[in-house]
């Protein structure tokens, strides 16, 4: 018997700032099965029993060795057969980025990308984070796994997925370099679930918070959930939580069937 399955992905640019703004509450009301968290910016011992040890969830965290920074976390009803932190690449695990969870019918990998504003180093540093996730979910695929990929991915990957193209076609997140790793990515057999479903544009994830730009919607699509081609079926919508404030980030959903 098949069973729906409701997946959310929320860069919540820290936890305990958001805890202050009624995210158990919100948590509690979306009937959500998965929830993946990104930027949670702490670690478990940091954090108040009751984000630790929500009812009908299991959690689980991955944390940057440096204090108040990155941060993944995962909260889930459906007990994962195995959830790893990172890929096991020291360079990368470092910095808390990476779940993955194994589930019966497919891998889920909860991800906080690496921004590459910073500096050259760390555009680098994002590409070279890139190029070895795709090794390890063709790797995983390989061997016969679905995927579902979700998180902050922090390139916007085509015109209609940011407010202001032309302005941003220099700045890290729009960058050519990044945007073809996009291309590659989807060429090597993923899906944009969001774009299967959704053409129009306006659709966005992030607002700086500067210069009021979620309340005249300038953003940029950063927010993403991907399949391999070979579990397109099993996908049954793909949304944007647009309306879910808190961070300057907000939730992106996914509905599968399993």
């Amino acid at each position: 018997m098949s069973s729906k399955v409701k997946i959310f992905s929320w860069n919540v640019n820290g936890i305990r700032a958001i805890h202050k703004k009624g995210f158990l509450d919100w948590f509690k009301e979306s009937k959500v099965d998965i929830l993946c968290i990104q930027e949670t910016k702490a670690s478990p011992d940091q954090l108040p029993r009751k984000l630790k040890d929500v009812g009908g969830y299991k959690s689980y965290f991955n944390s940057a060795e440096r204090k108040g920074y990155s941060g993944v976390a995962l909260y889930t009803s459906i007990e994962p057969k195995n959830v790893q932190n990172g890929f096991g690449i020291k360079k990368f695990d470092s910095e808390g980025r990476v779940q993955i969870a194994d589930y019966d019918d497919f891998t889920l990998f909860n991800i906080y990308f690496p921004n590459g504003k910073m500096s050259d180093e760390r555009l680098k540093y994002k590409l070279e984070f890139y190029d070895t996730f795709l090794d390890v979910v063709n790797n995983l695929r390989d061997q016969g796994k679905n995927i579902v990929v979700c998180g902050d991915v922090n390139t916007a990957h085509k015109e209609i997925d940011l407010a202001r193209p032309k302005e941003n076609s220099n700045i890290s997140g729009f960058l050519p370099v990044e945007r073809e790793w996009m291309d590659k990515f989807l060429d090597n057999g993923y899906l944009d679930t969001f774009r299967m479903f959704n053409s129009e544009k306006d659709n966005y994830s992030w607002w700086s918070y500067r210069t009021r730009a979620r309340e005249r919607n300038v953003g940029w699509r950063l927010d993403y959930f991907f399949v391999n081609k070979e579990f397109k079926n099993n996908v049954k919508n793909a949304y944007i939580l647009s309306q879910v404030m808190g961070s300057d980030h907000c939730p992106v959903g996914l509905e599968i069937e399993i």
